[in-house]
């Protein structure tokens, strides 16, 4: 059965969406590239010292956001994946722009994290290699960050994300777009500083082949190529023959680089620098460019959802073993948890991500035991909400991290970051999942049952079972108070 499935890419230089078709073939999935859709935005350049997104490059992402929009219009958002990268990660006024920029697209966008930006852009570029156990390094130099990934088939080994990009450098070091030799050897310097972070176990896993997947790698490999500067791609040759004469030109002329985008130009040599440092410390001699990058890697995580091969899946399994989880007991609460999720909440089709969002959290609860017990909920709330979690955007951790703060303990501490009733409804599942499992013992059958109206919370129990449970009756009751302290009526009823 084929479909079509939908990227956006929001870069800090450009913005790009891709619709892919799915089809099946021999078994397995295949993504075709159907339609592209790309421009420049050059939103890290309205960043200012305070990290402050201007309101002139903000307009003018709203209006390409628009415009993504209506191509967009038909598809369903479970097939639309909108990902944004290292100017939405930085910049301070983010919270005012990102409503503004989901209503003009018309669908949510994720702010991700470098590490996970990393893996997506390593999965877009494996997807269009040739199928090899070789160890490949993959460097994706965007506007504002550049990331570094060595993986093997799909799987990504290592992966860094680094606070250097092609529009931040060429701003910084070439203000005026004059190109001299300390202007060069500046950029480059500063950049080598930022990879030296990463040589020593970069050198020491080692590869096989060399990839730039990004459009820094792409213009350079045709400014070489076509320019005769270098017969095989990106090499360290040939960027040595362009530095020299980009510095004999003093700026970047388009009319003498065959290969060279007009759009490409004011960015350029920011670019070129960071390349260079990266083939110096990292003793790269030649480099092939990959077609695959950050929004085919979404499209083919969208269709490794959809196939159940969700990555998110093994990140919480990672997880469960890496924290020491008892993984019978969070399996008890999420049985009781989604239990009283799909009666309450019975419409799967809008509320299909959240029930997800609900299993994960009920998996991962109690990470936090493995710091201490007491507030242990406060630790499991910081380890979900900050570590790296492939598959996870920010927002998706946000939530994990909001179901384990308030999973257990006064609801309060909640109150200012819950967003909507569906939240609400869905910790209520998990506190009462947790507090049905506390003797963490098999619980056969639920022994209560909750409705919900408005701000009205109806829960009815069975008055033996809770008469031989006194510690449960005691928790149930302050169940009244604390949903009480943010606005619902909660009502304990014995039948």
């Amino acid at each position: 059965m084929e479909h079509l499935l939908a990227a956006v890419d929001l870069g800090s230089n450009s913005f790009r969406l891709s619709i892919g078709r799915v089809a099946e073939q021999n078994g397995a999935k295949h993504i075709y590239q159907i339609d592209r859709l790309k421009e420049t935005v050059r939103l890290a350049a309205g960043l200012n010292a305070a990290k402050i997104l201007d309101d002139e490059s903000v307009e003018r992402a709203i209006e390409v956001l628009k415009r993504f929009g209506e191509r967009l219009r038909s598809f369903h958002p479970d097939r639309v994946r909108a990902v944004a990268t290292n100017t939405f990660r930085v910049a301070r006024n983010v919270g005012d722009f990102l409503p503004r920029a989901e209503q003009a697209l018309g669908f949510p966008i994720e702010v991700i994290a470098g590490r996970e930006e990393a893996r997506l852009i390593y999965s877009g570029v494996s997807h269009t290699l040739p199928i090899s156990t070789d160890r490949r390094l993959v460097i994706d130099i965007g506007g504002g960050s550049t990331e570094v990934i060595i993986g093997r088939g799909d799987e990504p080994l290592l992966t860094s994300s680094l606070y250097m990009g092609c529009v931040s450098y060429s701003r910084k070091f070439f203000p005026d777009g004059i190109i001299d030799n300390y202007s060069m050897k500046q950029a480059e310097l500063a950049a080598r500083r930022e990879f030296e972070v990463i040589t020593k176990p970069y050198r020491k896993m080692g590869w096989d082949a060399a990839f730039g997947s990004s459009g820094t790698a792409k213009a350079l490999f045709a400014i070489l190529t076509e320019g005769r500067l270098s017969p095989d791609g990106i090499t360290r040759e040939g960027l040595e023959k362009l530095k020299a004469k980009l510095v004999r030109a003093g700026r970047v002329i388009p009319n003498d680089l065959p290969g060279i985008k007009l759009e490409r130009a004011d960015v350029l040599t920011g670019g070129l620098a960071i390349m260079s440092a990266f083939f110096d410390e990292m003793r790269v001699d030649v480099m092939k460019t990959g077609d695959g990058a950050l929004r085919l890697g979404v499209l083919v995580d969208l269709a490794g959802r959809e196939e159940a091969h969700d990555r998110r899946d093994v990140s919480v399994l990672a997880f469960t073993k890496r924290y020491h989880v008892d993984t019978r007991q969070s399996a008890r609460v999420k049985r009781s948890a989604l239990s009283l999720f799909d009666a309450i909440l019975p419409d799967r089709t809008e509320q299909d991500e959240l029930r997800h969002t609900l299993s994960w959290a009920a998996d991962l609860h109690e990470v936090g035991l493995s710091i201490a017990q007491a507030g242990y909920h406060k630790h499991s709330a910081y380890i979900l909400n900050n570590a790296d979690m492939p598959g996870f955007s920010r927002v998706d951790q946000a939530q994990l991290g909001l179901l384990a703060l308030a999973h257990t303990g006064k609801l309060s501490k909640a109150q200012n970051l819950v967003k909507n009733r569906e939240q609400w409804l869905t910790i209520l599942c998990l506190r009462l999942g947790v507090l049905l499992c506390r003797r963490r013992e098999d619980v056969a059958n639920l022994p209560l049952s909750v409705s919900v109206k408005g701000l009205s919370i109806v829960c009815k129990v069975d008055k033996k079972w809770l008469a031989s449970h006194p510690l449960t009756d005691f928790s149930l009751h302050g169940e009244e108070t604390e949903w009480g302290k943010v606005g619902f009526n909660f009502e304990l009823i014995p039948v």
